[in-house]
């Protein structure tokens, strides 16, 4: 098994910010809550650059990320974020040195 992230950068819409991260907020409750298999599901504001957000999602193996996909709150997360985003950028990553969580800690 080996683990799965991604790297995604938002670029938010003029004055956006808010109500995107209120979806955000709303979004990770439900991973926090019903996604075992994520390990890490970092979301960030980038200092300087008000109209931009950076993820940092790690998964167990692509399989969790693919369960991440299907779930209810990330669903209407991808229905809603057209709402607020320009513009999308996303790296897919194979993690393979640094600290990090490799497994799901019961």
């Amino acid at each position: 098994m080996s683990n799965f992230g991604l790297f995604v950068r938002f670029t938010l819409k003029e004055g956006a910010g808010e109500a995107f991260d209120a979806l955000m907020r709303e979004t990770a409750a439900g991973i926090r809550a019903h996604e075992p298999g994520t390990l890490v599901y970092a979301c960030h504001e980038v200092e300087g650059a008000p109209n931009e957000r950076i993820f940092y999602e790690l998964y167990v193996d692509h399989a969790a990320f693919e369960e991440h996909e299907r779930q209810p709150h990330t669903r209407h997360f991808l229905s809603e974020r057209s709402k607020y985003v320009e513009q999308t950028d996303v790296d897919r990553l194979q993690p393979y040195a640094g600290k990090h969580p490799t497994k799901v800690e019961l």
